[in-house]
């Protein structure tokens, strides 16, 4: 498993849809844009200046929405695709109904 480090957290990417809940059909560019993913594992949190720990808002299991445009790094595992990337990558934690 890998673990990481600092305030970066570990996604594995969902199967991305291609048609919204309420029928509306996502553009290819919208669907790279904004991924899916599920939170594997979370580093120990950023440090501010006077050595605090501030630790990460998401937890192991959290499905979350991370924008491609973030400092990440990819990376391919028995054909699934996971993503390492600091916290605030994370644009949202979906929650269920």
């Amino acid at each position: 498993m890998i673990q990481p480090v600092g305030d970066r957290v570990l996604i594995k990417l969902a199967e991305q849809e291609k048609e919204s809940s309420g029928g509306i059909i996502l553009s290819a560019g919208a669907i790279d844009r904004i991924k899916t993913g599920v939170i594997l594992a979370v580093g120990e949190g950023s440090r501010m200046a006077n050595g605090k720990l501030v630790p990460i808002s998401v937890k192991v299991g959290d499905t979350v929405l991370f924008s491609q445009f973030t400092n990440m790094e990819k990376f391919e595992d028995n054909g699934e695709e996971f993503y390492i990337l600091p916290e605030k990558g994370v644009m949202a934690v979906l929650e269920d109904d």
